[in-house]
């Protein structure tokens, strides 16, 4: 099984407690370069197969997720101190043009081997689109300006020159050089139907948010539905917070302890931003959703060593082929991290 990651490049975590408790991932004033990079060559040390860097430009910390350092930079720092490691490059439709991530990506595949992919993110964060002067298309057209990006996305990398007109993107005559050299793999994240026809048309990866086996399997039930008109194969990677302890009793009196300190108030102003249309973002009926951004509790990655590897082979019979783990649980990754990844 793949084992992917947070890039080291939030300023803070998203745990919803009291605010003593949320946990800071750079410290302030902290040397970025020697700090990100330190952590990044732990995580391949560690047998991590996959980091994916974070686009988000604004965050309070509060009311929404924080801000990230900028993931164009950051992926372009961590390829030179990582030898095996995939990176994925969260990219958001409207903040960029295809033409120009094909000039960049195509650069840095060259310089890294082919180890990077991209994590075409329509977007949920309004606020933020608007802070930056982008459009604030409705959650469907974000979906189909997504489709037009990966369009020629594709193109460049199957064509040597490349013609498109279309209803967010145009280009005329388009020559990339250096000419991409290495397969492009595409993810995406979502849950809304607009997002599982988006992956059964055009994605690899759906990166899809914790949640219940019984969810999980229901939404990949559905892209392969959807795949059955399309002749595609979509592969998936789902998010989880684990929170390993000796025994199941201690892991899950920490759970109890988390949701009593949930501050209820604040749970419905972060409600409050999600735009039309989103699913999951803290809106899951389960209480376990509401203690991080992509419901990582959700899972239930919680209790022993043992717990947690059956509770994971349960997802992997589902047909979840990489984790998307938060890794800052030690014992998880003394414990149970090496069984994934060796």
């Amino acid at each position: 099984m793949r084992i992917c990651t947070w890039a080291p490049t939030v300023f803070q975590g998203t745990q919803i407690v009291s605010k003593s408790t949320r946990p800071t991932h750079i410290p302030s004033g902290s040397d970025l370069a020697t700090v990100t990079t330190g952590i990044v060559e732990r995580y391949e040390q560690m047998g991590v197969s996959d980091l994916l860097i974070a686009q988000r430009w604004w965050g309070n910390g509060e009311e929404i997720e924080a801000s990230s350092l900028d993931c164009l930079a950051m992926t372009s720092l961590f390829a030179t101190c990582t030898a095996k490691m995939n990176l994925i490059t969260a990219i958001h439709p409207g903040f960029f043009h295809p033409t120009v991530i094909a000039k960049w990506a195509s650069t840095l595949q060259r310089l890294s081997g082919g180890r990077w992919s991209i994590n075409v993110t329509s977007g949920w964060n309004m606020e933020e689109f608007e802070r930056y002067g982008i459009d604030q298309l409705t959650h469907d057209e974000r979906y189909t300006r997504s489709k037009e990006f990966i369009d020629i996305l594709r193109l460049c990398w199957s064509q040597p020159t490349v013609d498109y007109e279309g209803q967010y993107y145009q280009c005329r005559n388009l020559e990339l050089v250096p000419q991409p050299e290495f397969p492009l793999d595409i993810f995406q994240g979502g849950q809304s139907p607009a997002a599982v026809q988006m992956a059964a048309e055009k994605s690899d990866w759906m990166f899809l948010n914790g949640g219940s086996p019984e969810r999980i399997e229901e939404i990949i039930e559905q892209v392969r539905s959807a795949c059955a008109t399309t002749g595609r194969k979509v592969r998936f990677a789902m998010y989880a917070q684990p929170l390993c302890r000796a025994n199941d009793g201690l892991a899950w009196a920490e759970i109890d302890q988390q949701l009593a300190s949930i501050d209820q108030q604040l749970v419905k102003r972060r409600l409050a931003r999600v735009s039309d249309g989103a699913t999951g973002m803290w809106n899951n009926a389960d209480p376990l959703s509401q203690l991080d951004t992509n419901e990582g509790f959700a899972p239930q990655f919680i209790g022993s060593p043992e717990s947690i590897l059956e509770r994971i082979a349960m997802y992997r019979a589902l047909g979840v082929e990489m984790l998307h783990l938060d890794l800052r649980d030690e014992l998880f990754c003394a414990e149970v991290l090496p069984h994934l990844s060796g």
